[in-house]
């Protein structure tokens, strides 16, 4: 049997048209999408579909968005008898992995992203914040030539070597990508993005979001999920909690997970949802992994045949 390790895409790879292949194709995915609609009171698949983008883009649709293709593609997987070894999220991705893992419903996590989403947009003033995406220094270099900075700025994703994003207020931000450019970084680009995610700016909808979580059946992972703020494996449900809670105000260290996903000895990491963002950092960890991306029926199918192969 192949050892395969799942990964989930964050918000930044939704896109118009996204999940219509699948819904078109498999009836199971048809009811899950309706379903999703009736939970959250407005059409979330229209949107998917149809868009418009910049309606699409916000935080509150975005999430949960991609946490349905993402679990769509899991449950057909399942339905072939295919479960991962392993599973790890790049941010709101950790909720799809813990979909994945069974710790939480697939439209409890619909509607826990959701509210996730609302409250980061209301965390701190649109347009106030800032994320930028550093090349070309290590972490301990971008580290040193942050902490210079008045202000909020914080490392906020650790992706792989050579690609770290800083998260906080926009004029400390600004500052911050001066600094980083006399210390030789490559390139400092800012992300199109609403708010300073993984900050401590996020600090006041963690404590929101704590409180809402309590109310939600989170369970015990039935497979291990590589938690973004520890780069370790969970499947302790108030574990899993407690730090989805710190997650929101932490660096996402993704880098450090797929490391360990390599020294587990897996065959595969599979992308499981829209866009190929971590597939490419796979590469960039360990360029010898085999990867998939699954996000229509073609690329579903490829991976069962790959999967099936000789096992």
């Amino acid at each position: 049997m192949k050892k395969v390790a799942f990964v989930f895409p964050g918000q930044g790879s939704q896109k118009v048209g996204m999940g219509k292949d699948l819904y078109e194709s498999f009836p199971l995915v048809k009811h899950l999408f309706d379903e999703a609609d009736d939970a959250l009171g407005y059409s979330l698949t229209s949107l998917m579909f149809e868009g418009p983008e910049e309606e699409l883009t916000k935080t509150e649709n975005a999430q949960p968005a991609l946490l349905l293709v993402s679990a769509a593609i899991d449950q057909l997987l399942k339905k072939e008898g295919m479960k991962p070894d392993m599973a790890a999220g790049h941010s709101l991705g950790e909720y799809s992995a813990l979909v994945s893992a069974e710790s939480l419903g697939a439209l409890e996590g619909v509607r826990l992203v959701h509210t996730r989403g609302k409250l980061m947009e209301e965390a701190y003033p649109s347009g106030k914040g800032a994320m930028s995406a550093v090349l070309g220094l290590s972490t301990a270099e971008i580290e040193e030539a942050i902490g210079s900075v008045d202000g909020v700025v914080n490392i906020a994703n650790i992706n792989c070597p050579g690609q770290v994003v800083i998260s906080g207020d926009k004029p400390s931000v600004s500052k911050a990508e001066e600094n980083l450019k006399e210390k030789g970084a490559k390139r400092v680009m800012p992300l199109n993005v609403s708010g300073p995610f993984h900050s401590d700016l996020m600090k006041p909808a963690a404590e929101d979001f704590a409180s809402y979580l309590n109310e939600i059946a989170v369970e015990d992972a039935r497979v291990p999920v590589y938690a973004n703020v520890t780069a370790g494996p969970v499947k302790e449900k108030e574990e899993i909690s407690r730090l989805l809670v710190e997650q929101l105000y932490s660096p996402v260290r993704f880098q450090e997970t797929l490391e360990a996903f390599v020294q587990e000895g897996v065959d595969a990491i599979v992308e499981i949802g829209e866009g190929k963002v971590l597939s490419g950092l796979v590469r960039k960890v360990e360029r010898r992994m085999k990867t998939f991306q699954i996000n229509d029926k073609d690329s579903l199918e490829a991976f069962i045949d790959w999967y099936k192969e000789d096992s």
